[in-house]
């Protein structure tokens, strides 16, 4: 006898919006500190990765077609603000309410990340979250995500805030490329949490219908 998973069971893939869209440069969207950290450190950059940011229809019919009936994505907080905050990009808004229309559409559920390791550029040089200001720039985004986008069910605030941390201040290998600095490492570290924490008390005080978490990723022995 076949074994079947059970009844409402998610069976889903993942993707990051950097890694993940391409159209870096397009309609609107701002830079991050990865545009010009790739184009100087590796041999490959985020244009176009999967282009999933004109493709994302065929992905989605894909995943229909092959029984994923979920789908991890993040949202780039640059494409919505293009400087972190202040002025708001339309055409990014829109791209996102397409892009969970076609979701929706092809019976996907979203589960969307508010940051995959791409702080706006103009924030990111300004000390990204070792500068307590961004956690209220975070905390803007996410109110904004939260009113404009109702048809997402579930959301992650922060992606992995433990290796954003590592990689930037411990082995370098993130933006800005520092090593060894164990003060840089925590503070980043403590300041995500602030914000996912003051995110998580809006979303609850806003009275959304949907659930909302955040992703670790921690070492095993």
């Amino acid at each position: 006898m076949a074994k079947r998973l059970p009844e409402g069971f998610i069976y889903g893939g993942a993707t990051a919006a950097y890694q993940a869209e391409g159209a870096i440069h397009t309609d609107g969207k701002g830079p991050v500190a990865w545009d010009r950290f790739l184009e100087e450190n590796y041999w490959y950059t985020a244009e176009p990765a999967s282009d999933f940011y004109h493709m994302y229809p065929l992905d989605l019919e894909l995943c229909e077609k092959f029984g994923i009936n979920g789908i991890r994505i993040s949202i780039a907080w640059s494409r919505i603000f293009p400087q972190g905050y202040g002025r708001i990009n339309p055409k990014g808004v829109a791209f996102y309410h397409r892009l969970f229309a076609e979701c929706f559409r092809r019976h996907v559920e979203p589960f969307v990340t508010l940051h995959h390791f791409d702080t706006p550029e103009a924030l990111h040089s300004a000390g990204d979250f070792l500068n307590r200001k961004t956690i209220d720039y975070f905390v803007d985004y996410a109110k904004f995500c939260f009113e404009e986008f109702r048809e997402v069910n579930y959301w992650t605030t922060f992606n992995e805030i433990g290796p954003i941390g590592d990689g930037q201040y411990l082995c370098g290998k993130f933006p800005p490329g520092i090593h060894y600095d164990l003060s840089k490492v925590f503070q980043s570290h403590h300041n995500m949490m602030v914000a996912h924490a003051r995110a998580v008390l809006a979303y609850k005080a806003g009275g959304f219908d949907g659930e909302i978490g955040v992703v670790h990723a921690l070492p095993a022995k």
